[in-house]
């Protein structure tokens, strides 16, 4: 095989749930990110493959890492995100923080409890964020705050995709703690529908998940980039609004993922509220003239 991108699935930044590198990006900073998203979507389509034995997709990740580091360039995905990295002089650890997430999915199918599959996410969402932040110039202040949204990003999916992921790769992120508190085995993940059980735990992850994204509220007023602080206040709008269909809804047997009127509403939404509390920050930090004694 000569380039590892044969293996993609053929999703795109474009076929996400939350939005990638899109129009409120500025240009300058679009080709990084989406050098970033093809890597790490390549990477990830490795480790999802249905046919590929565990020993070939731990070499096919390790080979990727090689091009990235610039030991080989066999993988035109890590020779792109190569030079990128150079040109920006920004460095390559959030995307082998991802590769180190990619390895623990071909080799770890369950997870004990909140903090380890909060440990999953600090490798495989948290560093998306980062990399972003780093190539805006951003901060490392505002990491908590990404981390928080990241995370429950990752949770989000996962909860929407249970049922997927345990049937097709034998993968549960539903912590096993969460599933036993509520008197479930893993096998329920794999019903037509959601016992009520199962569907309890699920609910509880997503209240859970919500209180997450409570933290990242404050994401898009402590950033200094104006239009990454607008992409992030809509992606933290879109998250919400997740959560909250899967504290109602069965992922087993219900539509858990918005339609494009509901992006699209939600996109506004997220905009006009990331303007108007950074104009009212704006004007609370402009100094106040002294009154007449």
């Amino acid at each position: 095989m000569k380039d590892a991108s044969e293996l993609r699935s053929g999703k795109g930044h474009r076929d996400e749930n939350f939005p990638v590198a899109s129009w409120l990006i500025h240009p300058r900073h679009r080709e990084p990110i989406v050098a970033f998203y093809n890597f790490v979507r390549t990477a990830d389509d490795i480790a999802d493959h249905p046919a590929l034995p565990p020993a070939e997709k731990l070499a096919l990740l390790d080979r990727l890492e090689a091009g990235l580091l610039g030991k080989g360039d066999d993988d035109a995905a890590a020779v792109r995100l190569r030079s990128a990295l150079a040109a920006g002089h920004l460095a390559a650890r959030h995307a082998q923080d991802l590769l180190a997430a990619f390895k623990l999915d071909v080799t770890k199918l369950r997870y004990r409890d909140w903090d380890d599959l909060i440990g999953y996410c600090s490798l495989s969402a948290m560093p998306v964020g980062r990399f972003v932040c780093d190539v805006h110039g951003e901060s490392r202040s505002v990491w908590a705050a990404n981390d928080a949204l990241c995370a429950a990003l990752q949770i989000i999916n996962h909860l929407q995709d249970c049922k997927s992921d345990y049937l097709n790769l034998d993968r549960v992120y539903v912590p096993l703690d969460a599933l036993a508190a509520t008197g479930c085995v893993v096998e329920a993940l794999g019903e037509e529908r959601s016992s009520p059980a199962l569907l309890a735990c699920l609910h509880r992850l997503a209240e859970r998940t919500q209180r997450l994204l409570s933290e990242s509220d404050v994401f898009p007023i402590i950033l200094n980039d104006r239009r990454l602080a607008l992409e992030v206040s809509v992606i933290n709008t879109l998250a919400h609004r997740l959560t909250r269909i899967l504290m109602a809804r069965d992922p087993l047997s219900e539509r858990v993922h918005l339609q494009l009127p509901a992006v699209a509403g939600l996109t506004l939404i997220g905009i006009l509220s990331a303007a108007s509390r950074r104009l009212g920050r704006r004007f609370s930090a402009a100094p106040q003239a002294p009154r007449d004694a």
